[in-house]
Formats: structure tokens, sequence, C-alpha cells
């Protein structure tokens, strides 16, 4: 699985033209933050994860089965390797102050749903999926507990639910074993989830470009701390993701998507992270912000140096 650099530029210039409408959309008042809020739910709830439900190939394959875990496996390790980043250089010698804990976050977790998804399937396509899928399982165990830990460093109940309860790691498991069992829904089925299912692309993108409409550049741009942040987030990531993955010799597929994945500005998920954990959501979204305005510059960039080569 080669990267077109062409290809690859031409689908970015696609996702921003799509970033740009969400964006006026919102300058001109036609979504309201409720509404992004509802939209941002329904992503989360049905249609990321019937996109990831009809990710599987419809007959059995070995050679994708072993693509999925190679996935998982690339994603685990990344997961520990970014936590572990994340302690040396966001540590309470060196980061004095506040946002230390958003700043461990912003490193380890980025926009891997809303963004990552669209990105993998246009450059990609169904091979990718499918180690994007056993990523995301490694990805949303950890955000939904060691990212909820960063904020109220405690295990509760709630918490432990909210990972087996969570609908796109649902999805996936039972897309798995209907793989696994070789099990074919009928078409009209297939048919329905896979048109509910496309729809994340463009309402993603469009929940990012509100988000971006909200925001105060002028104001944002003056808080050094957190550009040095989003930068060793979107340099860092990807570059230690490529070279430990090479290393151990994962699959091409499994390096280039978590790659990929990791050259993504930090997820939108922080701010609202910050919000309900009690850490700083003002600066937090901000520094959402920076890191995806930024990612316009590094992203390309990252996947140039690094994956150019196929």
């Amino acid at each position: 699985m080669q990267v077109e650099l062409s290809q690859f530029y031409a689908r970015l210039g696609a996702i921003a033209l799509i970033l740009v409408l969400g964006f006026c959309l919102g300058k001109w008042k036609m979504i309201s933050t409720k509404t992004n809020q509802e939209l941002t739910n329904l992503l989360l709830t049905v249609f990321m994860p019937a996109s990831l439900f009809v990710a599987f190939p419809s007959e059995y394959d070995e050679s994708a089965l072993n693509l999925f875990f190679s996935g998982l496996v690339g994603g685990i390790i990344v997961m520990l390797m970014l936590i572990i980043l994340s302690k040396l250089i966001f540590n309470k010698w060196w980061f004095k102050g506040g946002l230390r804990y958003e700043s461990q976050f912003a490193l380890i977790f980025n926009n891997a749903t809303f963004l990552g998804y669209p990105i993998v399937v246009t450059t990609f396509g169904p091979s990718g999926i499918i180690a994007y899928c056993g990523f995301i399982i490694a990805f949303n165990i950890a955000l939904f507990s060691y990212g909820i830990w960063l904020f109220e460093h405690k295990i509760t109940p709630k918490l432990i639910k909210s990972i087996i309860t969570n609908p796109n790691i649902l999805a996936v498991l039972l897309g798995m074993v209907l793989f696994l069992a070789n099990i074919h829904l009928p078409g009209f089925i297939v048919d329905s989830i896979s048109y509910v299912g496309g729809a994340t692309t463009p309402l993603s993108i469009i929940c990012i470009g509100f988000m971006l409409s909200r925001a105060d550049f002028a104001s944002i741009f003056k808080k050094w701390r957190l550009i040095i942040t989003a930068v060793i987030q979107l340099i860092l990531g990807p570059v230690a993701t490529f070279f430990i993955l090479s290393w151990l010799k994962l699959p091409t597929e499994v390096i280039q998507v978590c790659t990929l994945i990791q050259a993504l500005p930090t997820a939108t998920s922080l701010g609202l992270f910050a919000t309900k954990y009690g850490g700083n959501n003002i600066e937090s979204s901000e520094l959402v912000t920076i890191s995806t305005i930024l990612s316009v510059v590094t992203m390309p960039l990252m996947i140039f140096l690094l994956l150019r080569q196929g």
C-alpha cells in the first residue's frame, strides 16, 4: 500500500473545502452550538459505529484478519509509547503550572475519530480501514480510561462502563464476529448501514469547521505555551510512531495508517473532557484550535517526509 502524494493532497484539499463549509455555516449562524453538540453525539453513537461495522469484508479473508489484529497491536504500542512520552515531556518539574495533564492528553490523543476516519478512508481505502478498526479499539479504550483518569485521577465503575458500552468498540467487535463466522446479513440491511455510515466523513469535518468558526485567533496565537505543545504533538507523535512500528516490522499498512493518524491535530474531546472532569476547558479548547490550524502545514510535511516512499 503506497501513499500517492498527489492523490493525498487532492483528497486533503477536498476535506479542506468541507472544513471551510463548516466554518462558514458557523459564521453565518446556520449551525448553533447546540446543533453541533447534537451532531457530535450522533457521530459518536450512530454514524461512526455504522461506518466501522461495515468496514470488514463481506467474505472471510485471513489477510484482512491479520491486518486487523496488527492494527490492534500497533494501536496498543502507540498508545503506551505516547503515554510514556507525555509523562517525560510534560512533567511537574519541566512543565510547571497548569495545563500539565491537558498537555499530556493532547500528545496522547488526537483526532482519530472525526478527522482520522475520513482521511484514512480517502487515502488508503478498504485495507486502511481494516487496520484503522484495530487501532481504534486500542485508542477508544485508552481514551475512555486513561484519558478520563488524567483529569479525575481515579477509577470508577462509571469509567469501566463507558469502555464496555462504547458504541464504536461494540460496532468493531460485532463486525469482526460476523466476519469471522462468515455470517452474511441481508443486502438491504448492509446497504442501509452503509448509507448511514457514509454520512460520517462530511458531518465530522463540518463539526470541526464549526469549532474553528468559534475561535478567537488573535488571542490564542499569543499563547506560546499552547503553540509549543501543539508543535510537539504534531511532530513528535508521527515521527516516534513511524520509527517504533518500523523497528518492530509491523505490516506496511499499519505503519502508514498509524503514522497518518498521529499526524492529525489533537482530539476535539480534550475540550469536552476538560469541561466535564474539571480541567482548564478554555485553554484546552484553544489548544485544539491551534493544533488543528498548525496541522494544515505539519501533516502534509510529515506525510511527505515519512510515507512518500510507501
